[in-house]
């Protein structure tokens, strides 16, 4: 090999089983097509409910299919990377720039400084050059209580970060890794502040920023995202490079669905091949520069002189009174922080607005995935925490599709039309609300009607619902059991899609329409990472906990026991006429079927309803509501 020849510093190459997704997605759009024509063909003439019912099913059957269409186009020529990091160190040895890192927190009632302190620590002992290297800590809540425990951490980390050194220590984190050796083994609102005293003290022209309960679990986290930036050929395109967001509680079956299983190891790599992940706000690697409102220019070029010059040339006391008027409250006035510059404000998904505007610069960002997860968080461990989380979310992704930063308008003409589509299938998550709700609760009350909305089971048209419905499913079980996941997990995650759908989306979808209003704020609420013992206890045993009253467990209950009721009337009409029995099958089989699979999805809730005597059960209030409605609903629907 010559010496001058150009080695790349990662590589990219086509997802495994592309070609089956590919013939599976065509053979589904065709069984779509059949169903919209049975739609259209057998519209009832006749019958006023009957004929409105049937427009809503298919309206709602129109929109999942808008909505698979989305996310089938996205997929479609997903990528992967893979980084050399020996390459880097043969390359530029100890010729590598500065890393700015910083870790967010804004709560120690929420977030306590332990948790906070073995994130910096965990940061402060990577497999990097020491002096290239520096932490910061924006604390939103300026609590004397986390400063003080950062003061205990710069003294134990004399003795921790040499033995991680020393004895190549992964995690990083202490507590994470006493933890695995006893046992063999959501902060968004990151301010432009800290970007902007940084430039004056380090100035590195790499940013790593990271949630304080997202500790490092890669030593060579830095490396790999170097590999991008410091490509000779490539990296000058990239303006981040977004890691996955992986946590350390998850449970064996995963009862909360949150390791976004699927969508990290398949979904996010169609991203990466129309142009770039989202940034997320957390586990993310930036170029100052194109953080800073620097448009991309294809003559720019890395200064690695310039860029290992992380010298502060003024004095202490000039520099202090420096970041002061930096950090001032009134500096960002009249200036484009906060609009161009820094983190975009304003929404509660401020991270996806700051990277779509990133890529509408014209950067580029790249997602990395190596075998050991760069960074590992905490998960929500009860389900109102996750509803709640969503629920922000969500309603942070649908203000984002209805603002001026809407992706398929304001990307226009700057990033591809798949990107955009791809971001809109992320932005309209919360649209998904109404649709779900109307085939969660219609063919039940239709079934308790005997209004029909399905084709027969003896009708051939059957076989295109079938079909899509089997195909669709079997698929999204060979996928989560292929990228790691088990059978009762896949069986989590269907639930939980269903749970959010129904509260978190329809919450978050409100919400959005009454901040439009005029009739809502924009609020942040912080997802607690502290959890009593029975609660922790009860979520290492895999049961879902309820334990108090909210809106959102009234919408779950009373939607269990509904499609319940309609269970039960389904199984009296097909036994209690014998003669009239296959007859009720025939004419209502897919509904009943449906009916069936929501009463199997909800089994926790009726555990958690009537069986339950632990305090994460259903709290009796909720309980006595959710008959309540389901029976006014059931009778109404009848009569």
């Amino acid at each position: 090999m010559a010496e001058n020849e150009y080695v790349p510093l990662f590589e990219t190459r086509q997802v495994k089983g592309r070609i089956l997704f590919r013939y599976i997605a065509a053979s589904i759009l065709l069984g779509i097509c059949f169903i919209i024509m049975y739609r259209i063909r057998y519209f009832p003439v006749g019958g006023k409910a009957e004929r409105w019912t049937w427009i809503g099913l298919f309206l709602s059957e129109l929109w999942f299919s808008f909505y698979w269409l989305l996310t089938t186009v996205c997929r479609w020529n997903a990528v992967i990377r893979i980084p050399f990091i020996h390459r880097l160190s043969q390359r530029f040895g100890k010729e590598l720039p500065g890393i700015d890192i910083f870790v967010c927190t804004a709560d120690p009632l929420l977030e306590p400084p332990s948790m906070v302190v073995n994130t910096v620590l965990s940061m402060m002992a990577y497999d990097y050059p020491p002096e290239k290297l520096s932490v910061y800590l924006s604390d939103d809540g300026g609590s004397n209580l986390t400063f003080y425990a950062m003061l205990e951490a710069a003294n134990f980390s004399k003795t921790w970060l040499p033995f991680c050194k020393k004895f190549k220590v992964e995690p990083m984190s202490p507590e994470a890794y006493f933890r695995t050796a006893s046992e063999p083994l959501n902060v968004q609102e990151w301010p432009s502040v800290k970007i902007r005293i940084s430039s004056k003290i380090s100035n590195g022209p790499i940013i790593l920023n990271v949630d304080c309960d997202m500790y490092s679990n890669n030593s060579e986290s830095i490396k790999y995202s170097l590999c991008v930036f410091m490509d000779e050929e490539k990296g000058d395109e990239f303006g981040y490079v977004q890691f996955p967001q992986s946590f350390d509680n998850l449970t064996k079956n995963d009862i909360y669905g949150c390791s976004f299983r699927v969508i990290q190891k398949l979904e996010v790599h169609g991203l990466d091949a129309n142009g770039g992940p989202c940034f997320i706000g957390t586990g993310c690697f930036h170029r100052r520069e194109a953080l800073c409102g620097k448009k991309y220019e294809k003559n720019f070029r890395f200064d690695l002189k310039k860029l290992n010059n992380t010298k502060v040339n003024e004095r202490a006391s000039l520099l202090e009174e420096t970041c002061k008027v930096l950090a001032s409250c009134t500096f960002e006035h009249n200036t484009t922080w906060g609009k161009e510059m820094g983190l975009i404000y304003g929404f509660p998904a401020e991270d996806i607005v700051t990277g779509l505007s990133v890529q509408c610069r014209r950067w580029k960002s790249m997602f990395l995935d190596p075998e050991r997860d760069g960074f590992l968080g905490v998960a929500p461990i009860t389900l109102l925490q996750l509803l709640v989380q969503h629920k922000r979310w969500t309603e942070g992704h649908l203000q984002v599709f209805l603002s001026k930063y809407c992706p398929l308008l304001y990307g226009y003409k700057k990033i591809p039309l798949k990107l955009r589509l791809a971001y809109c299938a992320y932005n309209l998550w919360a649209a998904n609300c109404l649709a779900t709700l109307y085939y969660v609760v219609v063919p039940c009350l239709c079934l308790l009607k005997g209004i029909t909305l399905f084709p027969k089971i003896s009708s051939p048209w059957v076989l295109p619902f079938a079909y899509v419905a089997f195909s669709h499913h079997a698929y999204s079980l060979g996928e989560f059991l292929w990228c790691g996941g088990t059978f009762l997990g896949w069986c989590n995650d269907q639930r939980m899609w269903l749970f959010k759908r129904t509260t978190s989306y329809l919450f978050a979808s409100f919400e959005t329409i009454l901040k439009l209003l005029g009739y809502s704020q924009l609020a942040f609420v912080i997802t607690t990472k502290v959890a009593d013992e029975d609660i922790s206890k009860r979520y290492d045993q895999e049961m879902i906990e309820f334990g108090v009253t909210s809106p959102m467990f009234d919408i779950l209950a009373t939607l269990a026991i509904l499609n319940l009721l309609g269970s039960f009337g389904a199984i009296k009409k097909v036994t209690m006429h014998a003669d009239k029995g296959f007859k009720v099958l025939d004419q209502f089989g897919l509904q009943i079927l449906l009916c069936l699979v929501l009463v199997t999805i909800n089994l926790p809730v009726y555990q958690a309803l009537f069986f339950r005597m632990d305090k994460g059960k259903m709290p009796s209030s909720v309980t006595y509501k959710s008959i309540i409605f389901a029976l006014l609903a059931c009778t109404l629907a009848v009569y």
